[in-house]
């Protein structure tokens, strides 16, 4: 394990409309606002065939393929996640939701395009003295945590 401790700082609240897609505005909103590290916090609703990384293919996988599933009716949603700059100093969105329709849930990562279905309500709490990167890991190519 590897930490570091940050400050509170601004705080955010967001009101997303229809057609929005996150993470694409989220991730401009913290590019405009100086944002390289927070917290963030999503409430609302999915669009029809938005999309969900469920996981990867395999357990085994060094270099993770995702498994990702479109949602199959306009669905509940509620997620968390964090924004921390990679290695370009652009801001990252790292979103998990749980997506509900009646009595079926999907839950897992937004990075392939969720999109607002009327409306999303997102929190960001920034986090100031954070000396956190997201880094491109060789071995998995996924963006992970340097610190």
């Amino acid at each position: 394990m590897k930490y570091t401790q940050a400050s509170p700082g601004r705080v955010f609240v967001i009101r997303l409309e229809q057609g929005d897609i996150i993470p694409g505005v989220i991730e401009e909103f913290a590019l405009q606002q100086k944002i390289s590290a927070a917290y963030v916090l999503f409430v609302g609703g999915a669009e029809v065939g938005s999309k969900v990384v469920v996981g990867p293919k395999a357990a085994t996988d060094h270099k993770p393929v995702p498994v990702v599933t479109a949602l199959s009716g306009i669905s509940e949603a509620v997620g968390y996640g964090t924004i921390f700059a990679n290695q370009d100093g652009l801001p990252r969105l790292h979103l998990h939701a749980a997506f509900g329709r009646e009595r079926d849930t999907i839950t897992g990562c937004a990075r392939q395009g969720v999109t607002v279905w009327h409306i999303g309500e997102v929190v960001i709490q920034e986090l100031l003295n954070c000396p956190v990167q997201r880094r491109v890991h060789p071995q998995s190519g996924l963006e992970l945590l340097e610190i």
